[in-house]
């Protein structure tokens, strides 16, 4: 999952902001520095409390041009947004959603949890059944 920086010149360096999550951006000296300070800025601002009830947009597919960057979020960050996001989007509670998935509570939110998910095969085989548009190609 990459989301899309637009990055600004200035004379001490550069600064770049995201194109598609409001308020997510940093700056550095260099070009490296501030792909890095991207990279750190992305992953803070997208790794929500696994109760949280944010819904973050997903990043624009095939967006090029001008001074526009890609910074891919880590992929443990990628899967509990994308898991968490299906979950909000049928308005389901985290308990309702562990139901369907025939798991415990306290293993579902380990699933929302980026420092915690470490699905196995078997459960992300039961998150494509209950949520059919999860789209695990994003995490990568």
């Amino acid at each position: 999952m990459k989301y899309h920086f637009k990055i600004h010149k200035q004379r001490t360096g550069y600064w770049a902001e995201s194109v598609e999550l409001k308020g997510c951006l940093s700056q550095g000296k260099n070009l490296d520095e501030l792909k890095e300070n991207l990279k750190e800025a992305l992953d803070l601002y997208l790794d929500e409390p696994e109760d949280s009830n944010v819904l973050f947009p997903l990043p624009k597919k095939n967006l090029h041009g001008k001074n526009i960057a890609t910074i891919a979020v880590n992929p443990q960050i990628a899967l509990t947004l994308l898991v968490r996001t299906e979950r909000l989007r049928k308005k389901w509670t985290q308990r309702v959603t562990a139901k369907h998935l025939g798991i415990p509570l306290y293993s579902y939110q380990k699933l929302e949890d980026s420092k915690t998910a470490n699905p196995e095969w078997k459960t992300l085989i039961k998150l494509r059944r209950v949520f059919p548009n999860l789209n695990l190609n994003w995490a990568t």
